[in-house]
């Protein structure tokens, strides 16, 4: 369930600009996560969320951008947990996730930081990655696929 809440707020905070735990609060409950002020408190805690300000001024809930490759163990657990498949079309990567989970996993693969991706698009369940190249689509697939696998950190 933890692991669950933590991708919808990880999906929450990317669409929207929250600016305080109350609110955050109200939109997990909103999404079916039943929460307290304490119980995101600690979350925010735990994943390292931190408020920036935005373009209008205000101060919103973001991922701490540290000076680690973009590898830690939240965005690796929400990848694990969330992928089912990928398939590519020359250099566009498809990625299956489970149902409601594309918006969290294509935030883990954006806040990963790999050169050879443009970007994701998400759905529901599926994610459009556009890569740079075909070549650099199989080095993507290819550090998904140990990702996946392996259970273990990458290092670009």
């Amino acid at each position: 369930m933890k692991i669950n809440r933590h991708a919808k707020i990880l999906d929450l905070i990317s669409r929207d600009d929250i600016e305080t735990q109350e609110e955050l609060a109200e939109k997990l409950n909103a999404e079916g996560f039943p929460v307290t002020q304490a119980t995101v408190s600690r979350d925010i805690r735990e994943m390292k969320l931190t408020k920036v300000t935005n373009d209008r001024g205000r101060q919103v809930y973001k991922v701490m951008q540290g000076t680690e490759t973009g590898m830690n163990e939240k965005y690796l657990r929400i990848l694990r947990d969330g992928f089912v498949a990928m398939d590519m079309a020359q250099n566009i990567l498809v990625v299956k996730t489970v149902a409601g989970m594309a918006m969290a996993v294509a935030a883990a693969l954006d806040a990963m930081k790999w050169p050879e991706i443009a970007g994701c698009i998400a759905g529901d369940d599926t994610i459009m990655c556009a890569v740079r190249s075909v070549d650099e689509t199989l080095i993507v697939m290819d550090k998904i696929k140990k990702i996946i696998a392996a259970g273990t950190p990458l290092h670009n």
